[in-house]
């Protein structure tokens, strides 16, 4: 299922400026960076609850939020892209 993450932290503080780091860190390692605060995901249901449950624990919930669109299975007819950066294929091959 194909999930668009996107979040604000507030940076304010050392502290806040830690927790985008960390934030930024735990999405990267589950998804592909499409813009600086949005990662689009093509996890299985179980792997993002994980991911959720890791970035809701990261955040500050009244400094910080985070936002999750459901895009399912069909994803591809509900993304258009339109200008700079290339787009990707998060079902094509990986070159590693």
């Amino acid at each position: 299922m194909m999930v668009l993450i996107s979040y604000d932290v507030s940076t304010m503080d050392s502290a806040g400026r830690t927790r985008l780091r960390k934030v930024a860190k735990e999405c990267q390692n589950h998804a592909q960076r499409v813009q600086n605060s949005v990662f689009e995901a093509d996890l299985d249901y179980s792997s993002f609850l994980k991911l959720k449950e890791k970035l809701v624990k990261l955040i500050n919930q009244d400094e910080d939020s985070l936002r999750f669109y459901y895009l399912g299975n069909n994803w591809e007819k509900r993304v258009e892209h339109i200008g700079a950066k290339q787009t990707y294929n998060p079902e094509g091959v990986i070159i590693v």
